[in-house]
């Protein structure tokens, strides 16, 4: 069954007869277009892909099993729509209510007055949390690229670096190969490394700095997303607890992981063990989410969460614990859950790695 049927047997299950799909995510996933325009109308019979003259040939060369149509000046996109929906005699159109912003409804109710519009469910959610081997396949090999970059950085985690320095050299390691940042990398040392997500400055890195990197890459549409905190020069006693506590913290949570375990259970289990070191009021976020098309793609490990980690789902898992005044560690591994249960797709070591070093 390819991804348009399986999205039609969920539109039939909520009833939906015709979706408008414009979550760009939710189209790459469906159609391979890599583009930053496109829309798609889905009935049960028909499949129109929307996008405009940039990409007329990158939509041929990238889409199939559907009817593409494109649009160009002094044409608008809203009008484009307006006129296919309108071409296509529908009364009723389900649209992604958490991608459409209330202005662009706003624009195409006005233009289709004799069309109910109405807000849909999240169908994609459930549909990209389920990946198939080649999507693994894919995450996979950025987890390997993520790897090779933090391998290539260790020998130059050096005191009187900058934190900027040293993302650049992970930007530069990512893109020389081949692929995209997933996400501006985190890079935080010394009492900024108790800020889970700051961002590079100027600082200088010193000795006895914790150093906190969190990045990741893309390709083909599908991400890597690994957090590795490394000490520079010879760590202190309470650095070294730190670090274990966390350490032990994310090997129990990896441990709870399985299909049919419920995504708040794991989450429980870090928070429990972080508890047994007087941590836990020192990990405030949740212990991790689904990682695909988007980093943080469908599915939160969380106390809230009411997920279940299910066969083909990947998750981030990636506790921590953030001291103010003077610094933060936080691990995380990209794993899938498989039938017997977790294959961790992230290769860098977790030991306590004192840098300068190599591997």
């Amino acid at each position: 069954m390819n991804r348009l049927e399986l999205l039609r047997n969920e539109m039939l299950m909520a009833k939906i007869n015709a979706l408008l799909v414009s979550d760009l995510a939710s189209i790459s996933w469906l159609s391979e277009f890599t583009g930053t325009f496109a829309q798609i109308l889905v009935t049960p019979s028909s499949a129109i892909f929307i996008t405009d003259s940039r990409y007329t040939i990158q939509a041929q060369e990238q889409v199939s099993g559907m009817d593409i149509r494109w649009f160009g000046n002094p044409v608008t996109g809203d009008q484009f729509v307006a006129k296919i929906i309108s071409e296509a005699g529908l009364s009723e159109i389900y649209f992604e209510s958490a991608s459409m912003t209330y202005d662009a409804y706003d624009v195409l109710q006005k233009q289709l007055p004799s069309v109910n519009l109405k807000p849909g469910p999240n169908l994609f959610a459930k549909l990209r949390m389920v990946k198939t081997a080649d999507e693994i396949s894919k995450i996979h090999a950025m987890c390997k690229l993520t790897d090779a970059a933090f391998a290539d950085l260790l020998p130059r985690i050096q005191p009187g670096r900058t934190e900027f320095d040293i993302h650049l050299d992970l930007e530069f390691y990512i893109r020389r190969h081949g692929a995209d940042l997933a996400f501006t990398p985190i890079v935080v040392s010394g009492e900024r490394s108790a800020r889970p997500h700051g961002h590079a400055s100027e600082k200088v890195i010193e000795e006895g700095d914790l150093l906190t990197l969190d990045f990741g890459s893309c390709m083909d549409g599908y991400n890597s997303d690994m957090t590795r905190t490394v000490v520079v020069g010879q760590p202190s006693q309470k650095t070294i607890d730190l670090y274990n506590a966390v350490l032990e913290t994310q090997l129990a949570a990896i441990a709870a992981m399985g299909p049919g375990v419920p995504a708040k259970h794991v989450d429980g289990v870090a928070r429990t063990t972080l508890a047994k070191f007087g941590l836990a009021e020192y990990f405030g976020h949740g212990l991790g989410h689904g990682l695909g098309r988007l980093v943080h793609d469908s599915g939160r490990m969380s106390p809230s969460s009411s997920d279940i980690l299910g066969v083909g789902n990947v998750w981030t898992v990636e506790p921590g614990a953030y001291l103010p005044g003077f610094g933060g560690v936080r691990i995380e591994d990209d794993v899938v859950i498989t039938e017997n249960g977790i294959e961790n797709l992230t290769g860098s070591p977790k030991n306590l790695i004192i840098a300068p070093t190599s591997l």
